[in-house]
């Protein structure tokens, strides 16, 4: 679900964390990152292996890694840190959406062990049949489209709207 991550993230995210400065780019990669990760692996290079579509990127340790990455490797108040914390926050963000916490052995890895947990129906052509038969898929991109549409006609769709999202990965709080 790819516009039900990306419109859901950038709404918690604005009424969460309420800064106009915050650069959404960087959230929106995060937003999206645990999937192109996983899946591509997951279902399609090792389907045979893992049997899964929820792999590392899927685990809370995931974004915990990339935060100590972050606060290690930049520096307190910089540009560079801001944008790899906004980064990481879509991928909490991300978890959230998904709602991993449903299964522990995937969201605590490797608490239970290095194996992840199987999932019927992982292999790519059996997922993407899946997502899109499925209502509630649909719903969910529907809900995160809106949204996103949303934003389009209140904040980018005037002059110079989406350039400069585009340069800055603002969006006004109004």
């Amino acid at each position: 679900m790819i516009l039900w991550h990306l419109g859901m993230t950038v709404l918690i995210v604005r009424y969460v964390f309420r800064d106009p400065r915050m650069d959404l780019r960087w959230v929106l990669a995060g937003s999206i990152l645990p999937d192109l990760i996983d899946k591509p692996f997951g279902s399609i290079l090792f389907n045979e292996t893992f049997r899964t579509h929820r792999l590392w990127a899927h685990s809370l340790l995931f974004p915990v890694v990339g935060l100590t990455i972050v606060m290690v490797a930049t520096r307190r108040g910089g540009d560079h840190r801001k944008q790899w914390i906004g980064l990481v926050i879509g991928l909490f963000v991300h978890l959230l959406l998904d709602g991993v916490w449903l299964s522990p052995e995937a969201f605590l890895w490797p608490l239970f062990g290095l194996d992840f947990p199987k999932v019927a129906g992982s292999d790519f052509p059996a997922l993407l049949r899946g997502m899109l038969s499925s209502p509630l898929v649909w719903l969910g991109e529907a809900v995160g489209a809106g949204y996103l549409v949303l934003l389009w006609r209140r904040h980018l769709a005037g002059a110079g709207g989406i350039r400069g999202f585009i340069e800055d990965g603002r969006i006004a709080l109004s």
